[in-house]
């Protein structure tokens, strides 16, 4: 846990008592505040008085009392309407922040040199969060990892000089992160996404090149005209700006020549590593997402030799492109994280003579924007509330079955896989929710996992 000592003494207002937001109070008040915490939900209300959290109604709350207040990232702060709470703290004249703010003021107390770095984009923030912290360890550092990945920032080990923080940031915490100023930042692209919560896309985008306007070091993806505008508009800054690309680069930064990722500096470009090989890296937005890492690492001091290590040896993200095992020349695929188009599009461009179990809750526009990608299903397998719609996008352009659940999917596609006797892949890559058939995107990928691992003759990665 991060004390944060800096609101030691003060009486704070804190909305919203999840993982992260129960993780704040508590560090709240291990470092001397005096925390009101509130929920709409009774349960952890409770929970939070059970752990010695003071809990109130800040409808009714004397907000005169509050220095500041904090707010979990998925509370709306501006749109599609603020929530109550965000309202009467800006009608008392409060600041709204958190918790990624509560460590930046922590750490410039503390260790105001302690490498810190942040991450975002609206794709790959996370694979590369992973990738980061996992060369940097293998090269021996002292790595501490959370934010939007899964540990909340606030219940890491403190900020060090000799500890690295590396920082999954998604838009709803930059808004709430005023002073954000990492060691370096990275902002590897942008695309529609959550603009009921930020109002337009340029809100949304000018809220994500906060998280490098004012980094030492900004690592930007200039793979889309708005990601390229962030980068232009730090550099006539004065920000200090590493450009990465799957495109080559005469610039300073880091870019993929198809597996081979080339660094650029003042004196040249040259080699430093290759992603062939690496399944934990397919595909073009894995090498986005290699080059920004390597670009984080090589500034962090890394050697070439380090780097390559670090991602030959990279395990890569449950449910994202998931090696899960082989049966002969049969690879099976844990993509159940692609709960829409745009997501199954990367792992379909990645692969060839697949068997596509896909299937769930669809989202608008369904599967249409993957028909360009047909010619290289062999067969569809299809399950959950979306099979029929799917199944009339898939027509008679792609062979497909109705099998109504993932167990029935697994089992036919193996069997057609076996009966090819050529090399396949088997894919979940949904492109759908999983509401409608499970809580969420992990339990269905933890379901495919545990029906592969089943099957006869598999050899499971790392076996």
């Amino acid at each position: 846990m991060i004390p944060v000592t800096t609101f030691s003494g003060r009486t704070v207002a804190l909305f919203g008592l999840g993982g992260s937001g129960l993780a704040t109070a508590l560090a709240l008040n291990e470092g001397g505040a005096h925390v009101i915490a509130c929920d709409d939900n009774p349960a952890k209300m409770a929970e939070a008085n059970a752990r010695g959290i003071e809990t109130g109604d800040l409808r009714n709350a004397d907000w005169s009392r509050f220095s500041s207040f904090i707010l979990s990232p998925g509370v709306p702060l501006t749109h599609p309407e603020p929530h109550w709470s965000a309202k009467l703290a800006r009608a008392a004249g409060v600041e709204i922040i958190g918790d990624i703010e509560l460590f930046c003021r922590e750490r410039e107390k503390i260790a105001p040199n302690a490498p810190f770095v942040a991450i975002t984009g609206t794709n790959g923030k996370s694979t590369t969060t992973a990738l980061i912290a996992h060369i940097l360890r293998e090269a021996g550092r002292d790595v501490q990892m959370g934010g939007n990945i899964g540990t909340a920032i606030l219940s890491l080990e403190p900020p060090a000089d000799d500890r690295i923080h590396v920082i999954e940031c998604s838009s709803f915490q930059i808004d709430l992160a005023p002073s954000l100023a990492p060691t370096m930042g990275v902002h590897l692209n942008l695309s529609p996404d959550h603009i009921d919560r930020h109002g337009t896309m340029e809100d949304y985008a000018a809220i994500k090149q906060r998280l490098v306007a004012k980094a030492g070091l900004a690592v930007i993806g200039v793979d889309d005209p708005m990601s390229r505008a962030i980068a232009d508009s730090c550099q006539a800054k004065g920000v200090n700006v590493a450009r990465v690309s799957v495109e080559p680069l005469g610039v300073k930064g880091v870019f993929a020549d198809g597996e081979t990722l080339v660094g650029v500096t003042v004196s040249g470009a040259a080699p430093v590593a290759n992603l062939s090989g690496i399944g934990s890296l397919r595909g073009a937005h894995n090498a986005q997402n290699a080059a920004a890492a390597v670009a984080v690492a090589l500034a962090s001091g890394i050697s070439p030799e380090e780097i390559r290590a670090g991602l030959h040896t990279f395990p890569g993200l449950p449910h994202r492109m998931e090696e899960v095992g082989r049966i002969g020349s049969t690879l099976f695929i844990n993509d159940s994280k692609a709960t829409n188009a745009d997501s199954t599009e990367k792992a379909l461009k990645s692969f060839d003579d697949i068997l596509w179990i896909l299937g769930g809750k669809a989202k608008e526009g369904g599967i249409e924007p993957l028909t360009s990608y047909f010619p290289k299903i062999r067969k569809a397998y299809l399950i959950g509330a979306a099979a029929d719609e799917f199944a009339g996008t898939l027509g008679s352009d792609v062979p497909h079955v109705q099998c109504g659940t993932l167990d029935n999917a697994v089992a036919q596609a193996a069997a057609d896989a076996q009966a090819l006797g050529s090399p396949a892949v088997v894919l979940l890559s949904p492109a759908c929710a999983s509401y409608d058939q499970f809580p969420n995107y992990e339990v269905r990928g933890n379901h495919f996992r545990d029906l592969v691992r089943a099957l006869p003759g598999l050899e499971a990665k790392g076996a």
